[in-house]
């Protein structure tokens, strides 16, 4: 059976009051940024649900890349009839053929929005009911908990049959809460907090240090792809790489060893407040989590934050392993995240860093390295782009195991 339309439902949109205007115009845009590869799908974002129509558009696509927006709680894939009883009760019949299983029970549900129609909720709910139990053996009416349940809205413009509920995302539209960086390494944990971020309604901008020869161009490629995933839940995301090897080189030259990491991360988030704040966002998010490695410590998150007042938001930091990788495998980061390219994250790193660094001595050692000039070349030779969902910039996974064997 395919559908001609589809009906969404607002989850916690429709809490917002005198803002929900905004939330649910946002919701649309980033929508429709999302479809953007069916020209011919229209979306009208209204107060109380929006209607995506498919005009043609393959609807099993069409409804996975709803799956994943922001904002949607659930929807009904719907198919448009001419306002006419007999093809209303033909497709509501074959809705629950399609569906039935012995001992399965079902209800019609019915809006008139037209009230010019002929037979008002009731008589439809009686009419459509009454004509599935003569033809659907062994089928019963439950109107409480059913197993099937066909929805019919009369509207002005035609009829419309759905039974068929599928949970959306939830949370809130990207765009809604704010604008803010997120860094991003090549590993299975920041994605995952992006993806944490915007389901609050965060639009990122993703900041990933690189450093060459170290790191390679596969682990460039792999932070890409990664973005490519994560634009899929909204619309697009602006890459900034930041060059990072000469601050490297120079931290590993003049920096005591078990310090080497603490110095290293309190430049990486200077460099991205800078950028943040540059880019009129406000706040940077991180992959963290407590205790999950030397740098996670709360002694170690103190004395990296040390470097900026802008919020450094960690949505991982009570999670375990165990409970992000689930979100990743969920999400579709996993098997990129897990593909064995390193990022600069995990190059010069000391056999014994300090797990509680001392402030005033992380301090005292970074200034052994001329900060502000290391800051500026940096800065002046970041490059962005604009990544959007379905991008290709890694060959399969199955060719890059092969190159890698």
């Amino acid at each position: 059976m395919k559908y001609t339309e589809i009906m969404v439902r607002y989850g916690e949109l429709s809490t917002k009051g005198k803002n929900r205007k905004d939330f649910v115009s946002q919701l649309g845009k980033n929508t429709r940024a999302v479809l953007k590869g069916f020209p011919e799908v229209v979306v009208k974002a209204q107060r109380d649900r929006m209607h995506v129509a498919l005009n043609g558009a393959d609807d099993l696509k069409v409804i996975a890349k709803l799956k994943g927006v922001f904002g949607i709680e659930n929807f009904y894939p719907s198919i448009k009839l001419e306002k006419n009883m007999d093809v209303i009760k033909k497709t509501a019949l074959e809705m629950v053929q399609q569906q039935f299983k012995s001992g399965k029970t079902f209800k019609i549900n019915t809006r008139r929005q037209d009230k010019s129609f002929q037979y008002h909720t009731d008589q439809i709910n009686n009419m459509l009911g009454d004509f599935i139990l003569e033809n659907v053996p062994g089928i019963s009416v439950d109107v409480k908990n059913p197993d099937i349940a066909v929805r019919v809205e009369i509207r002005q413009n035609g009829a419309f049959l759905s039974s068929e509920l599928i949970h959306g995302a939830g949370g809130l539209p990207v765009g809604t809460g704010g604008r803010a960086t997120m860094m991003l390494s090549g590993g299975i944990d920041s994605p995952v907090a992006t993806y944490m971020a915007m389901k609050r309604g965060v639009r990122i901008d993703m900041i990933h240090f690189y450093s060459p020869p170290y790191t390679s161009e596969q682990a460039l490629a792999k932070a890409k792809q990664l973005t490519s995933v994560l634009a899929g839940y909204s619309g697009s995301i602006q890459f900034i790489q930041v060059p990072f090897t000469k601050i490297q080189e120079t931290i590993k030259e003049k920096v005591p060893e078990g310090y080497l990491m603490t110095i290293q991360r309190r430049m990486m988030l200077r460099l991205a407040a800078k950028i943040t704040t540059d880019r009129h966002c406000t706040g940077v998010f991180t992959g963290e989590a407590l205790g999950q490695v030397a740098s996670q410590t709360l002694e170690s998150m103190m004395a990296i934050n040390d470097v900026t007042n802008l919020p450094v938001l960690r949505p991982l930091v009570s999670m375990d392993k165990t409970e992000i990788i689930k979100i990743a495998e969920k999400i579709g980061t996993y098997d990129l995240s897990i593909l064995p390219y390193e990022d600069c994250c995990t190059i010069f790193t000391p056999p014994s860093p300090k797990t509680k660094p001392n402030l005033e001595k992380s301090r005292k050692f970074e200034k052994y390295i001329d900060v502000d000039g290391l800051m500026k070349n940096a800065l002046e030779n970041i490059k962005i782009t604009n990544i959007k969902p379905d991008e290709n910039f890694l060959n399969s996974q199955q060719d890059v195991f092969a190159e890698l064997l």
